[in-house]
């Protein structure tokens, strides 16, 4: 008994291990880097937002894409077969703004509900070098975002990810919700620094133009309903070509879920498309997640058992002193510090939900893009 106990007590060291290399030397390339404010380039861009009924967005949104301060840009809206007024909407905002595009996406019987069909028509559509994607229900958090995503773009720098925040809302689902998002930019912002970019979001993305034709666009995983974000970019991007933004002026909010049950279906959507990510990056991200975890698991026959206790309890205090400076700092440079008051319970509660997504999505698949 003794020496299984001392074997699991190895094996929960090298978890504690593994997590602190996460947290401080990976996610850490990101949480401690300094924010530093780079010039406007004034590049012309195409901001590409696709919408599928959508008209109260695009009433509420849709002016604060058209009224950003930069002085070379459209902005082209994908109505992807809507039966509501957002066709309407759009239409009428043409009649008061020249930069604004409109490309109708008619059912089509074998591309029907995929937002990656509406999107390449979008791309194709745009007159400009370089794209800037957001949400129908996401809005910039300043008039800067446009120069704020595009500053980052160089001669080699041709991707830039951005932080697509929730807004901040009473209740703890709230706070989970926004949670998991610090997290996961944490994670790929971190990634991306180090040199190994894998995902990106779709609430606020940019690329060249020219990227998106070198790979045929989304043709390798078209019939998949959802990547047309994290995908793309786990395919197309790479180390010399990817830059971060993540000044507050360049966010984009959108509103969170407001039921559990929603907010998790939204979650089997997104953990759905990771399975096709490059071998590499399916790795880290099952180590991170297993070796999370296994530090929950692992210390509870130890404690109970009273097993070298004093080092259990150390480990455990240290892991969290990693976690909690790393993810705390990054909080800080992505305006989400109230989250972190919640860390450990809303850690745990995210953790067994990331389970139960994964087993769900191993007996059933989400169907739509929204």
């Amino acid at each position: 008994m003794e020496q299984f106990l001392l074997v699991l007590l190895i094996v929960f060291l090298a978890v504690v291990a593994i997590q602190a290399v996460y947290y401080l030397l990976i996610f850490g390339k990101f949480s401690f880097a300094k924010n530093e404010k780079i010039a406007p380039k004034h590049i012309s861009v195409s901001v590409i937002v696709c919408a599928k009924n959508e008209e109260e967005n695009i009433k509420n949104y849709l002016p604060l894409l058209l009224n950003q301060d930069y002085p070379s840009y459209e902005v082209v809206v994908i109505d992807d077969a809507s039966s509501d007024e957002t066709i309407a909407l759009i239409e009428d905002f043409q009649t008061r703004h020249a930069n604004l595009k409109l490309v109708k996406v008619e059912n089509n019987e074998a591309f029907w509900g995929n937002k990656k069909f509406a999107l390449t028509l979008g791309i194709k559509a745009a007159t400009k070098e370089y794209l800037l994607f957001t949400d129908a229900d996401c809005y910039p958090a300043s008039t800067e975002w446009i120069a704020e995503m595009t500053s980052h773009f160089t001669m080699h720098k041709t991707f830039v990810l951005g932080y697509g925040a929730y807004e901040k809302e009473p209740g703890f689902l709230n706070k989970l919700i926004r949670f998991e998002t610090l997290l996961t930019a944490t994670q790929y912002f971190g990634w991306a620094k180090i040199g190994k970019p894998y995902m990106g979001v779709g609430r606020n993305l940019a690329y060249k133009r020219e990227e998106f034709f070198k790979v045929n666009g989304f043709i390798n995983h078209m019939k998949l309903r959802s990547g047309d974000d994290d995908l793309f970019i786990n395919e197309a991007s790479t180390k010399a070509k990817t830059a971060i933004s993540f000044n507050p002026e360049g966010f984009t909010y959108s509103r969170a879920k407001e039921s559990f049950g929603a907010w998790f279906m939204q979650k089997r959507r997104h953990v759905s498309t990771a399975k096709y990510y490059k071998g590499f990056d399916k790795s880290q991200l099952a180590l991170f997640y297993c070796t999370q975890l296994f530090f929950f698991i692992l210390p509870i026959p130890l404690l109970l058992l009273q097993f070298q206790w004093i080092i259990v309890l150390g480990a455990i205090g240290f892991r969290y002193i990693a976690s909690w400076i790393s993810l705390g700092f990054s909080a800080g440079k992505l305006e989400e510090k109230d989250v972190m008051y919640w860390y450990p319970i809303l850690e745990i509660i995210l953790i067994f939900t990331q389970i139960n997504v994964f087993f769900r999505n191993i007996f059933s698949k989400p169907v739509t893009w929204k």
